[in-house]
């Protein structure tokens, strides 16, 4: 199908001639000859893409953007504007407004149809990815539905700070969800150091892997403060997605990711300077303790078991949290950690 194009110009002779031009290259093309005429067709005809002049009678071009770009059924269409003038502050105030484009009279029919293409394809991009994200955004509403009913099916249980869900080479005999606390996965290396694999936070089921995989426990969980779990046991579990798709789709995603994370995380520890790292475990942390509505994140955590996320000593921990501090992105208060810059975080 023919892409349509809008073409609102009040000066004849280049609406006629932009016209030509359009349609020679494939184009349905519409016209307006000012910006009232403009609006209201583009209401109607919601056309792919839209070619406006500025300086125009009735409603210049920047009237007809602002417009546009108020009504949900045209604020997405691609905007070029055409003009005669060239000045820096035309330029930032439509951009300012939402124009994607602008073109300067005498155009270039190669720079003109070159504009129009790249527009178009950007738009079926963001098109196909904001159709992908409401589908997403269905299943995973679909998903979470089901996932509850999941929840019901187990025994919810209490388990106080630093006890443990689960050890290290065990076998699984439930899947366990997390209503309220943290708890962290570890590992203890050949030399007896532990590593902090992850923080999870309430919302999170945690040693699904183990279950799926019908292995040992790579890992062991175990609590930083007080917990709410609710425990579902292995056979409930398997009898559930066995009769449930979307259910088990969305452990498969989750799986993916886990895999992911952990490839991306050892490539971290073995290639990424302590810096980087630490700019890293503190955003993990930042995330992991945010509330709704809190500008900043305060948290706190033992240096010994921050240097074990990182992976690094204990004393090049503190040096590198102590620069961190002096360039204003975190406060400390004994092991508690504010952190003020999240933004410099991610830069670093």
């Amino acid at each position: 199908m023919n892409k349509k194009i809008l073409i609102i110009e009040d000066t004849f002779e280049v609406r006629d001639n932009l016209a030509e031009i359009l349609m020679l290259s494939g184009y349905t093309v519409e016209t307006a000859e000012n910006g009232k005429i403009g609006v209201q067709k583009a209401i109607t005809m919601l056309p792919d893409l839209i070619i406006c002049d500025v300086m125009m009678p009735e409603l210049d071009g920047f009237g007809v953007l602002r417009i546009l770009s108020k009504n949900l059924k045209t604020n997405l269409i691609p905007f070029i504007f055409l003009t005669a003038k060239a000045e820096k502050i035309d330029f930032r105030k439509g951009m300012n407004l939402g124009a994607d484009d602008y073109i300067t009279k005498p155009f270039d029919d190669v720079e003109l149809l070159d504009a129009i293409e790249m527009r178009l394809q950007k738009s079926a991009q963001i098109k196909q990815h904001s159709e992908q994200y409401r589908a997403d955004f269905l299943d995973e509403d679909v998903a979470q539905k089901e996932l509850d009913i999941l929840i019901q099916k187990g025994q919810l249980s209490t388990f106080r700070k630093k006890d443990l869900l689960y050890e290290e080479e065990t076998y699984p005999r439930y899947l366990y969800y997390l209503n309220r606390g943290k708890v962290k996965l570890t590992i203890i290396s050949d030399e007896g150091k532990e590593f902090i694999l992850d923080i999870l936070k309430e919302g999170s089921f945690i040693g699904y892997q183990a279950l799926f995989q019908n292995s040992n426990y790579t890992e062991s969980a175990s609590t930083l403060e007080d917990c709410s779990v609710t425990r579902i046991p292995r056979d409930a579990f398997f009898e559930f997605i066995r009769t449930n798709r979307m259910v088990a789709h969305w452990f498969m995603k989750q799986l993916a990711k886990d895999f992911a994370q952990k490839e991306i995380q050892a490539v971290q520890l073995a290639y990424s300077p302590v810096r980087k790292r630490v700019a890293e475990a503190l955003l993990m942390l930042n995330e992991r303790y945010s509330k709704v509505h809190q500008p900043t994140t305060t948290f706190s955590i033992l240096r010994e078991e921050l240097a074990n996320i990182v992976g690094t000593a204990k004393e090049t921990l503190i040096r590198t949290l102590t620069d961190f501090k002096s360039e204003g992105i975190i406060e400390i208060h004994s092991s508690k950690i504010t952190v003020l810059k999240p933004i410099q975080l991610e830069r670093i």
